[in-house]
């Protein structure tokens, strides 16, 4: 993994990411030469093609991102990848044909740029072929070994089956440190006497990750895990170790120590401002290119049921403040005829026809560009709760009110990894997700979401 702006991102998707964009900038020079290769010259009004290379590469990136094919736990099959693969070359080219009529200097020819898009698709198949194979062998796997047997090492080892492939991390075995009762295969626990920096030596461990609880007593091998850092070999806890890997913060191996002690969380009036700045130019462009269908919608709405098109609903927001959160209605106008708050659930019968639509598409959720305009929101962060809600999982959940610390937004690192909750476990782990973005929350981060997002609605995933 590598870390950029405070967030993990895997070596083995930048390595794909490099090899792609070569090879997407290199099919257009391919094309051309392929294509005037009779004529022994490249044609003086082609030149210079790297522009034309750079906004090819661009866009097809942009859109394969869109499409989840750099989700670092993409576990799709064959059938996925072509679907995927194909919905971002059709969508490349309807793209291209747009930027070579708004901006002529970028055109290459029908017959360069056809063949150029043939190699470029070509090239990725084979690319995402060899990506594939190197996955399944385990390449650039760090190899890592777990201090500790109890049920928080259990953990690891269910998050990396759940993983599969798609994890760079390679468990080599346990190491117990006491204790009788081991939550872990026993067929992979260590029993040896070797020092531990001898043990790391001999099974080439990369990383070490600490996942023993009771640290008193002198159970830990204190020195021999300084021996081993100065080796090389990484010293992880069991609380960074989830964050790297599954971009959630575990909320059962977090104290308030280590927050306060973490690298992250951090607030400032600079960040605020190029926040500010990044979600009003979002959604007035958001706002100008939605504007037919936010009409369109309304009109629906209006037409299938009597009742307001907007649905005005009080969310808690940024320092625990109260706001008005703007939504398209997709329920009945009385689906809370009982004054009681409750949960959407899956096929809800209070959603319309129209609502349901809107909502798989999340159409009903154009409004808040308002709220993001007006300062209520921005366009990521955790997503706003009703108060009754808000004031029961405070109580329930430890940490809650951390993720009020910075504005709610229309999307959010929870809304893309995790499926739709409609209870308080659902509520739990979203709040992993949240605390994530809470401690590394950064403009890299807010794009990255963006992309997802795109992938959310393209593909319908978490919807109720």
């Amino acid at each position: 993994m590598i870390r950029f702006f405070r967030h993990y991102v895997p070596l083995n998707l930048l390595m794909l990411l490099l090899i792609e964009s070569l090879i997407l900038g290199g099919a257009i020079y391919l094309g051309v030469s392929a294509r005037f290769l009779d004529l022994g010259a490249t044609p003086h009004d082609l030149d210079p093609l790297l522009p034309k290379a750079l906004a090819f590469t661009t866009v097809m990136l942009g859109l394969m991102t869109a499409s989840g094919l750099y989700a670092a736990e993409w576990r799709g099959g064959i059938r996925a990848l072509l679907q995927r693969l194909g919905l971002s070359f059709g969508l490349g080219l309807v793209t291209m044909s747009l930027l070579f009529y708004l901006f002529p200097v970028l055109l290459v020819g029908r017959g360069v740029f056809l063949l150029s898009f043939g190699l470029a698709l070509c090239g990725i198949l084979l690319s995402r072929a060899l990506f594939i194979h190197w996955t399944q062998v385990g390449a650039l796997k760090t190899r890592t070994l777990v201090i500790g047997t109890s049920s928080r090492a259990a953990h690891i080892e269910a998050l990396l089956s759940k993983l599969g492939h798609a994890s760079n991390t390679q468990v080599v075995g346990y190491l117990p440190m006491g204790g009788s009762h081991h939550f872990v295969d026993h067929a992979r626990i260590i029993d040896t006497q070797e020092s531990l920096v001898d043990l790391t030596t001999r099974l080439q461990i990369n990383e070490i990750i600490i996942a023993v609880r009771d640290r008193r007593n002198g159970g830990m091998p204190v020195q021999d895990l300084l021996q081993c850092k100065l080796r090389g070999v990484r010293i992880l806890e069991l609380s960074n170790f989830f964050e790297r890997e599954n971009g959630h913060l575990q909320l059962d191996s977090m104290n308030a120590s280590w927050m306060i002690l973490a690298d992250g969380f951090h607030q400032g009036m600079m960040r605020d401002t190029v926040k500010r700045l990044f979600d009003l130019v979002i959604s007035a462009a958001m706002l100008v290119v939605t504007l037919p269908l936010i009409a369109l919608t309304a009109l629906l709405i209006k037409m299938e049921s009597p009742g307001p098109v907007l649905y005005r609903q009080e969310r808690v927001g940024q320092g625990c403040r109260n706001f008005t959160i703007l939504k398209f209605r997709s329920m009945c106008v009385d689906a809370e005829k009982d004054g009681k708050p409750r949960w959407a659930g899956q096929n809800d019968s209070r959603v319309t026809l129209t609502g349901r639509f809107i909502r798989r598409t999340r159409i009903d959720e154009l409004p808040q560009i308002f709220n993001v305009f007006f300062g209520d929101m921005s366009f990521v962060g955790p997503r706003p709760e009703r108060p009754y809600f808000v004031q029961d999982l405070t109580q329930k959940i430890p940490y809650y009110g951390v993720r009020h610390t910075v504005k709610p937004g229309i999307t959010g690192w929870a809304q893309v990894r995790y499926p739709y909750g409609a209870t308080d476990e659902d509520a739990m782990h979203k709040l992993q997700y949240d605390l994530y973005y809470v401690k590394n929350h950064s403009l890299f981060l807010d794009l990255m979401i963006l992309f997802q997002t795109a992938q959310v609605v393209l593909w319908g995933k978490g919807v109720r």
